[in-house]
């Protein structure tokens, strides 16, 4: 690459954060809804034609601004996992990578009501989301499949009525884990956004007090409810 290309490279690359950056200053006085790339072009003394050659919708851009939401959430999961001690039961990696799944939300309120909160009118995101969207999922299901193919699990009561459905749903995302480990994983993983999306949207408001430990209690009581046993259980 020429010294001129690799100039232009990290000019792009700079304007693509700095519209990013002021979009999610939108965000969050706004509302991912009112999202606008006017408002935007405006506030980083663009003209709206020059914003348009790096997003040409609303929808690129806040296409762009999920992808990175999802990223960021799957990449502190993933650092969680990756942190844990060797010694670690997995019950307490399912736990630890809840934790940081949910200090993440905390702490990007407005991002994390992007991708779980409620769809924005006329968006519909496309497939190149998907990945993304799969990380936290992934290292959750990683920790399961660890644990059972070595120390084992205590594989979940299959559930009335869904044994074709927890066939197909190995097949499709948990390969080699029975299908009883499907359902209860597929739970677990709503339950996790649940308990996360109460706490950070105000549902939890004069009812959950003590949020640090009540989180880690029900974390383990999810990790519980796909066949991981805490230590002394």
């Amino acid at each position: 690459m020429s010294t001129v290309q690799g100039a232009r490279a990290r000019a792009r690359t700079e304007i693509t954060a700095a519209i990013k950056g002021e979009a999610r200053k939108q965000l969050a006085a706004e509302g991912a809804s009112k999202l606008s790339l006017r408002a935007v072009a405006r506030e980083l003394g663009m003209a709206s034609s020059a914003l348009y050659r790096y997003f040409p919708s609303r929808d690129d851009l806040l296409t762009a601004l999920i992808v990175d939401a999802y990223d960021a959430v799957g990449e502190a999961a993933e650092r969680a996992l990756a942190q844990a001690a060797p010694a670690d039961a997995p019950a307490e990696r399912w736990v630890a990578v809840c934790g940081a799944v949910r200090t993440w939300a905390l702490a990007h309120p407005h991002e994390y009501a992007l991708i779980y909160g409620s769809p924005v009118p006329g968006y519909t995101a496309p497939q190149a989301t998907v990945g993304p969207a799969s990380r936290v999922a992934l290292v959750l299901i990683g920790i399961v499949r660890d644990a059972h193919q070595g120390r084992g699990i205590a594989v979940p009561r299959p559930a009335p009525g869904l044994r074709a459905e927890g066939e197909r749903m190995a097949a499709d995302f948990a390969p080699g884990l029975p299908p009883a480990v499907g359902p209860a994983l597929v739970a677990a993983w709503a339950q996790l956004f649940g308990l996360i999306s109460f706490e950070l949207f105000g549902q939890f408001h004069r009812v959950v007090e003590e949020r640090d430990a009540f989180f880690a209690h029900a974390a383990g009581a999810l990790a519980s409810s796909v066949g991981l046993v805490l230590p002394g259980e």
